[in-house]
């Protein structure tokens, strides 16, 4: 009975080991997340410019829009 339980703990240390060491996507993953917090601490650094550039875009578009439905606008 002794010799089962030493070869149960054997087999138990030997599956604990490989899964350890294995590292099969984790590289991915841990550059996913990294990659992640870079883009969300620029986009909290920049705030301010990206909330000016969209209004400016957004300003851009919707007064196309409403030239180009009342007809106004510097056509040909």
């Amino acid at each position: 009975m002794l010799q089962i339980a030493k070869i149960y703990a054997f087999n138990a240390k030997q599956k604990v080991k490989k899964f350890i060491t294995k590292e099969n996507g984790d590289v991915n993953i841990v550059s996913i997340v990294v990659l992640i917090g870079i883009a969300v601490l620029l986009a909290v650094f920049f705030r301010g410019q990206i909330e000016k550039l969209l209004e400016s875009l957004f300003g851009t578009i919707t007064g196309t829009a409403t030239d180009a439905v009342t007809g106004s606008g510097g056509g040909d």
